[in-house]
Parts: structure tokens; C-alpha cells; sequence
């Protein structure tokens, strides 16, 4: 708590100043009680200089040894087999961009059975070493089997930076090692950067509103999880392999309190997916209903397109979540985007702005989409699209 000199007068400014009550007049002098933060909001009102925030005597760990970026390479199953999710190669990507700044190795770190049929193409994308636990155990994402494999991994090598896909799997892994870890966690990058030989993480707060850059001086690993499509994916050494270094990680025994009993896999969603479409079309609250999201699907079957929506058309009903695009969605990175009747706000755009031509249509000739598009028709959709159906058909 705060520390009070012998030569406090008890004039009371103090006890004034402190938003927390915590300073009391006791015999003409200001006493503390365990209700102090150390805030320091009564040390600039002392008049005589009696008060003082305790210095820190804490002792900073030696973070040298720590070296490497690591990514966490992610396996999808499908119905017929197994896949590297597109994420892992965009994080490789800015990974290997990020390597290259500290001079430092790039890991990948894949965790799985049967996995060998995946290093060659983790290796283009710019992998110096695959740290590769495999296994019949790690078949299928367990929480403790992944977490203690990867922590087991980290303690033994001390990377520097681990980068997770803010996906199903990374978001439920990622805390828990970092908590295991004792070190910090950045949720949903949209950058990542080195200064000072610090990782800086970027990511939106307070809504959108604002980008706040995160950083962790003091402890190692920095670890981060970043959105799909936030990075694009770079081949960087073609016909390149990595240094495999094979672990073999027994599984706890607290991994055998979740057992597999059957695996239900649902049919693929029909049309493209927003995440992998190089032609996205979404409408907003101006499309008013569902006939104005069927113009939309119309239109999305002449150009190859796949329909998205933004928040205020999911709250009405006239999409299903999964179809929503920015900061509580999904990020898209389409070479085409068509926002129809979107007014364009920040945590939307969010969601978009790794895209390539912008189209922003809309009635308010001030709308913020109208920022950020390449091309912009101000005017009432539902009259606008029938009039570009009606050419794409000639």
C-alpha cells in the first residue's frame, strides 16, 4: 500500500483525493487501509511530500534464452480426410515475415496422427523446423492431450513468440496454455509487428472504435491468436524442407476424463463458403427483407458469389449467424466485395478490409462505407441490383 512519511501534517488532501476511501485521518495523521490500489492519485495532492508509491524491487527475468517464433499449425477433418487449415499457412506467412525482422528460426508445431503427408507444404510457406508430435492418442483435438504437449514443447525449446488460429481449436488451447505458462494472451490480432525486439500486437477495443497495441516485455512466450484472413498467404521457399525434430509426448491421464464415443460429421453447407470466396456480395439492415437477400442470391449465382450479411441483418432474422461479416463474424478476403445497403460501420469494416475492390451501395450519400469503397452508387439497392441482374442476363 501507499507509503506515509513521518513528516505528514494530516492536513487531509489525501484523504480527499482517493477514489477508493482508502485514507484516513488518525491522530492527525493519514493512515492506509488495505483498500489501497496504490493508484498514486494522493501522492501529486500531499502538500509536504509525505506520501510515495513503494519502488519496485522485483527482479526481471533473464529472457535470452528465449528465441524462435513459433506458429500452431492447425488440422481440419473433413468428411474423407484430413487438411492443414488455410489459417496456419496465412500465420506461416506473417510468421516468417516476423522471423526474418529478429533473425531469428520459424516453428511450426503440429500436433496429430498421420501428419507426415503435411510437412512438404508447411515447409514452402517458410517452416525452418516442424516440431511434430505424432500419434493414434492425438487423432482427434483433446484439451489436455494438446495443451500439456505443447507446454511440454515450449519448456523444453523457449520460443519467443506462439502464434494460435483464432479458430474453434485455437481459442479453446491458447488460454489454457498461457495460463499454464503464467504469461499473457492477446486475443483476435489484426497485426503483428516486432519493436525492440517486443511483439506488438494489434487488435480492435472498446467496439472497433479504436486499435490498441499490446505488448509483453517481461515475460516469455508472447502469445497471440490471430482471425482467418487477416494475413495473406505467402509461398516464400518452394521445393524447400524443413528440419523435422519428432516429440514423443505421453498423454495425461486427465485427457482420459473426455472420451470420443461417436463422431458426427454435418453435410457441407451449400454455396461457397465467405471464407475462401474471391467474390463476397453481403447486405445490411437496407435490404429490409428476405426478398431483398433473394436479390442477393440471385445475384450471387450469376457472379459466382457467396452471400454475407452484416450484424443488423443477422439481428433481423434475414441471415443465419454463421453468414455474418466483421468484428463478431467472420473476416473475408475477397478479391470482390459488393456491401449492399450497409452503412459501413467500423466493426464491420473490420471484417473487410483485406479485401481487394470495395463496391459500397447505399442511400445515404454520407454513409461511412462510402470511405473505404473504390467504387460508390448512391441509391436504394433493391432498385439498383435488378437493373445489374437484368445486363449480367443479356
Amino acid at each position: 500500500m501507499i507509503q506515509i512519511a513521518q513528516n505528514c501534517v494530516g492536513c487531509g488532501k489525501c484523504t480527499a483525493a482517493c477514489p477508493f476511501g482508502a485514507l484516513s485521518l488518525v491522530n492527525r495523521r493519514a493512515v492506509a487501509s488495505s483498500a489501497c490500489t496504490m493508484c498514486g492519485a494522493c501522492v501529486s495532492q500531499c502538500p509536504v511530500g509525505a506520501l510515495s508509491l513503494p519502488q519496485n524491487t522485483a527482479v526481471k527475468k533473464d529472457l535470452s534464452a528465449y528465441k524462435g517464433i513459433w506458429v500452431l499449425v492447425e488440422i481440419g477433418t473433413n468428411a474423407m480426410s484430413q487438411h492443414v487449415r488455410s489459417v496456419s499457412y496465412e500465420l506461416l506467412s506473417k510468421g516468417r515475415e516476423l522471423a526474418n525482422q529478429t533473425g531469428e528460426e520459424l516453428g511450426a508445431v503440429v500436433i496429430g496422427s498421420n501428419i507426415s503427408a503435411f510437412y512438404g507444404e508447411i515447409s514452402q510457406y517458410g517452416a525452418d523446423k516442424i516440431y511434430a508430435v505424432d500419434a493414434p492418442a492425438y487423432a482427434h483435438y483433446n484439451t489436455a492431450a494438446y495443451a500439456n504437449a505443447l507446454i511440454t514443447l515450449i519448456k523444453k525449446y523457449n520460443p519467443s513468440v506462439v502464434l494460435f488460429p483464432s479458430t474453434y481449436v485455437g481459442r479453446d488451447l491458447s488460454p489454457r496454455v498461457a495460463a499454464e505458462m503464467f504469461v499473457g494472451l492477446t486475443a483476435d490480432c489484426t497485426g503483428l509487428a516486432i519493436k525492440d525486439g517486443n511483439l506488438i500486437q494489434t487488435r480492435p477495443a472498446f467496439g472497433g472504435n479504436i486499435l490498441a497495441d499490446i505488448k509483453c516485455p517481461d515475460y516469455r512466450p508472447q502469445m497471440a491468436t490471430v482471425r482467418p484472413n487477416v494475413f495473406k498467404k505467402v509461398v516464400s521457399a518452394p521445393g524447400k524442407m524443413a528440419q523435422v525434430v519428432p516429440e514423443t509426448i505421453a498423454v495425461p491421464a486427465e485427457a482420459a476424463k473426455v472420451r470420443i464415443i461417436n463422431t458426427h460429421m454435418d453435410p457441407p453447407v451449400s454455396g461457397l463458403q465467405l471464407e475462401e470466396a474471391d467474390v463476397v456480395i453481403a447486405g445490411g439492415r437496407g435490404m429490409k427483407n428476405k426478398a431483398g437477400f433473394d436479390l442477393l442470391d440471385n445475384l450471387a449465382q450469376h457472379l459466382g458469389a457467396a452471400v454475407g450479411a452484416s450484424r443488423a441483418a443477422i439481428d433481423l432474422g434475414l441471415k443465419p449467424k454463421e453468414k455474418q461479416i466483421g468484428q463478431s463474424g467472420v473476416n473475408v478476403a475477397a478479391k470482390f466485395y459488393v456491401a449492399c445497403g450497409i452503412s459501413g460501420a467500423v466493426q464491420h469494416v473490420v471484417g473487410v478490409e483485406h479485401c481487394g475492390v470495395i463496391v459500397g451501395i447505399n442511400k445515404d450519400a454520407n454513409a461511412p462505407i462510402f470511405n473505404v469503397c473504390k467504387y460508390g452508387l448512391v441509391g436504394d439497392a433493391g432498385q439498383i441490383l435488378p437493373k445489374v441482374l437484368e445486363q449480367l442476363k443479356k
